[in-house]
């Protein structure tokens, strides 16, 4: 993993960016070369650089550069569905810039070449990935129930195909320094006698490449420190579970998060300059997705007038930032007697209250288009955590640690959180949604921001997580 403005990325995901769009860049100079004599022509390669964005722009959004591992043939079809999309993209943009415009032979010889070279890329990184490139070898620090856990998180995760866990070394209360766990572990994974005169050695051993503390407790001569600082000046990574967990799942997890780590630790920046540059990204974002969904939206709006009458829009008083009470306007996917009684609810799976426009409607993240509106006017950013109801807030600011600092920055329509998990619609969801939303508030920047745009692209087109 690298990390780029605060946030990480998976090496594996960086290369095959990379050799991607070398791939569709050169495939629009070759088959211009080709169709044309070298001499009438010079190198289109602002037409090369509009054709490699819009392709990966549409593959991302289409969730070829996810990390879960999938059939090759559920790769191909996201490919040529991708394509699809991009000369439906490339069409609009050469009828609306003529000058960028290759002609019918150009681009059916780029394609050609296009999706030959990323089908053959697909199959050797694979293949070259799974035939054994080199692991990083990871040795925890903590209890055996942490460390199934870490490992059962590295599974799941971008690493899970560069990754091994090479062994738990026990520390804490449970493990005295004489004590010895069993020589292997129910996961065929050896465990370490807690005896930190041998910790050098085990690390020598197992020739381990990084080290995680998975402890909350490093007081009274629990963790090796002498060993660890050793560890670390040879070349040894040692991290903590914050930094862990960051790097692996994109959250801060609130059962390790300290106020004092957050006051003394890095992140969790604000400045003049950061609000400018943010500011000047959310007009910019707002008024162009605002021309190009102002179609769907008038559709969606006779949709709903036609279905469940007017009004078709839908008003609620959120929290915004610093606590204060902002109104955002929604296209109203509910019945209108949906809160009849008053009493503020979350919407749950199939809930009755929903119309059939409805479901599509938020299926696709379309009811939250006017909500460009609340963007445009201040109260609220393009990207950010979702804003919440002010009767969900007092609850869980009072059970919830640290769930006030989510208002440290402005409510989004689009957040971390709407892209990396599920509908919130319990106190548990939530507790698990602050823990992406602390992340992004600690790492935010227009990096993150472009970053969360393209895996909104991704939720909308799949449907992913609405509700």
């Amino acid at each position: 993993m690298l990390k780029f403005f605060n946030h990480y990325l998976a090496i594996r995901t960086i290369l095959l960016v990379a050799i991607e769009a070398s791939v569709l860049f050169c495939s629009v100079l070759a088959g211009v070369h080709l169709r044309f004599s070298p001499e009438a022509h010079t190198p289109p390669f602002g037409e090369a650089a509009l054709f490699t964005l819009v392709m990966l722009i549409a593959m991302s959004g289409l969730g070829l550069y996810q990390h879960q591992a999938e059939r090759f043939r559920l790769t191909l079809m996201r490919l040529i569905l991708a394509y699809a999309v991009s000369l439906l993209i490339a069409t609009a943009l050469f009828y609306l810039f003529p000058q960028t415009y290759l002609g019918r032979g150009v681009m059916a010889l780029t394609s050609l070449m296009a999706l030959t070279g990323i089908v053959l890329v697909r199959l050797l990184l694979t293949k070259f990935t799974d035939a054994g490139l080199p692991k990083r070898r990871i040795l925890i620090l903590g209890s055996p129930a942490e460390a199934q856990k870490l490992s059962e998180l590295l599974q799941q995760g971008p690493s899970a195909r560069n990754v091994q866990i090479a062994g738990l070394y026990p520390v804490g209360q449970s493990a005295r320094p004489t004590q010895v766990l069993s020589a292997q572990s129910t996961e065929g994974r050896p465990f370490f006698a807690a005896d930190h005169a041998d910790f050098t050695d085990t690390i020598r051993r197992l020739d381990v490449s990084e080290i995680v503390i998975a402890t909350r407790e490093r007081r009274g001569g629990v963790l090796p420190l002498r060993q660890l600082l050793d560890a670390r000046l040879q070349g040894i990574r040692v991290l903590d579970l914050h930094a862990f967990y960051e790097r692996e799942a994109g959250i801060l997890p609130l059962e390790a998060l300290r106020a004092s780590w957050m006051i003394f630790g890095s992140g969790f920046d604000q400045s003049m300059a950061r609000d400018v540059v943010k500011r000047l990204f959310d007009i910019a974002a707002a008024l162009i997705l605002s021309l190009l969904t102002l179609p769907i939206l008038l559709i969606a709006m006779g949709c709903i007038a036609l279905e469940s009458g007017l009004p078709v829009f839908y008003s609620q008083t959120r929290v915004g930032q610093g606590g204060r009470l902002i109104r955002i306007t929604k296209l109203r996917s509910m019945r209108q007697d949906a809160e009849a009684d008053g009493k503020a609810r979350w919407a749950s799976a199939a809930d009755s209250r929903i119309t059939f426009v409805g479901a599509f409607l938020r299926k696709t993240r379309i009811d939250e288009l006017p909500q460009l509106w609340s963007v445009l006017k201040g109260d609220m950013s393009f990207v950010g955590p979702r804003p919440e109801r002010p009767e969900f807030v007092r609850t869980l600011s009072e059970q919830v640690p640290f769930y006030d600092v989510r208002h440290s920055v402005k409510p989004g329509v689009t957040g971390w959180a709407q892209v990396r998990f599920w509908y919130g619609a319990s106190f548990e969801d939530s507790q698990r949604k602050l823990e992406f939303d602390l992340y992004y508030v600690k790492n935010h920047s227009v990096f993150l921001d472009l970053m969360i745009l393209l895996e909104t692209i991704q939720v909308v087109l799949l449907g992913k997580g609405a509700r």
